[in-house]
């Protein structure tokens, strides 16, 4: 078997994350950042569970979002405005399909 080497997995990693773009991280994150709250959500939705994510880690993942929406606004990244936008949209959906049900 053979050992692992660390210097051999970083120039790998270099190798491979080079043509990565600072703005590719970024739509990742807002990514992530929208899917923290997805599996809690459809739980409740499935009805497998009534614990609610809480409330102050959503509104937190909403504030960092809109700090985020805000600065692609200023940068006029439509992408990211879309992006951003839709996972509002989605997520506020899925709230009040879960409240008003």
């Amino acid at each position: 078997m053979k050992k692992f080497n660390m210097t051999d997995f970083r120039e790998r990693l270099r190798n491979n994350l080079s043509g990565l773009s600072a703005e590719t991280l970024e739509w990742l994150a807002i990514l992530v950042l929208h899917a923290a709250t997805l599996p809690s959500f459809l739980a409740v939705m499935a009805g497998i569970t009534d614990k609610l994510p809480a409330v102050d880690l959503t509104l937190m993942l909403w504030f960092g979002l809109a700090l985020l929406f805000a600065k692609a606004a200023v940068r006029k990244d439509m992408f990211n405005l879309v992006t951003i936008g839709f996972g509002f949209l989605l997520q506020a959906s899925m709230m009040a399909l879960m409240f008003f049900k």
